[in-house]
């Protein structure tokens, strides 16, 4: 395991320390929650149902499309780090699709939750991001909790590949047992996104993903992707779930302590998932 003072941290991230989970699993096998705890990730093989994934990725390209055709419209085909034939994100079809709803709440998403998150929790934030051929480049090394500061630090992504994920088109890289230290500092990099290091502190990982398996990693895993070099779209789904009551921290890091926080409760996306590890209907 690295030195975790070899790390820049979060101005906010102060006295955080790693919660290991502990069973028994709904899901994960004790193998698996291990690595997880150590690494900052596992691959959950065959999450989705070749059925299901075919309605999923349907109805994920019709509202992708549209949002294409909007970037479109934008000065330069660009809106913040979104770009016309480069990589889209398409947020919060939860709100807007029963499909897409319905694979949020499916039983292994859900079994996730009450394994990695806990036993109270809300959904939090879900995106299609899909990386085109057409402007191949990298999307930077970060942590999901540097883009929107969340209290608790600690909470969990499910990167579902739509299509097969690999080294020639995209597939994540992750930086093992770096999630430990808790929030790094990020900076911006235009045109790409925000960056919490050029070179990982530890060796990074390749993680390939079959179309309907899923990377599981926590908010705090530093991740990137590479180019897009083949001439298919490299298609993800994003879940991501957080402890019942988390709030975003607003205001300026460089300037001393957050001055607003705001509650993860909008109804219509953040909707509860698990209360006392049931199912909320």
């Amino acid at each position: 395991m690295f030195d975790l003072d070899t790390v820049v941290r979060h101005p906010w991230n102060v006295g955080f320390v790693w919660t290991d989970r502990r069973g028994p699993f709904r899901r994960m096998t004790d193998a698996q929650a291990t690595q997880f705890d150590e690494l900052g990730f596992v691959v959950v093989e065959d999450a989705v149902d070749p059925s299901t994934l075919t309605r999923v990725v349907a109805e994920v390209d019709r509202f992708e499309q549209e949002m294409e055709q909007f970037l479109r419209t934008q000065a330069d085909e660009r809106a913040y780090i979104a770009e016309a034939d480069a990589i889209t994100f398409t947020t919060h079809l939860v709100a807007r699709s029963p499909v897409i709803r319905a694979l949020a709440t499916s039983d292994v998403f859900v079994d996730l939750c009450a394994d990695l998150v806990g036993p109270d929790v809300n959904m939090y934030w879900d995106q299609a991001v899909y990386k085109k051929p057409e402007k191949p480049r990298r999307f930077p090394w970060h942590q999901d909790n540097g883009y929107t500061y969340l209290e608790p630090q600690q909470y969990l992504t499910c990167w579902l590949a739509l299509t097969d994920a690999t080294e020639q088109n995209g597939c994540p890289w992750v930086a093992p047992g770096v999630h430990r230290a808790g929030t790094l500092a990020h900076i911006y990099v235009e045109p790409l996104g925000y960056e919490c290091f050029a070179e990982p502190p530890t060796p990074a990982r390749p993680t390939p993903v079959r179309a309907g398996s899923a990377l599981v990693f926590s908010s705090l895993t530093p991740h990137m992707t590479g180019p897009n070099l083949t001439d298919a779209v490299r298609k993800a789904y994003i879940l991501q779930y957080a402890p019942a009551g988390a709030e975003i921290l607003r205001g300026d890091p460089a300037a001393g302590p957050p001055v607003q926080r705001v509650a993860c409760d909008d109804p219509q996306r953040q909707f509860p998932i698990l209360r006392e590890g049931q199912l909320v209907a």
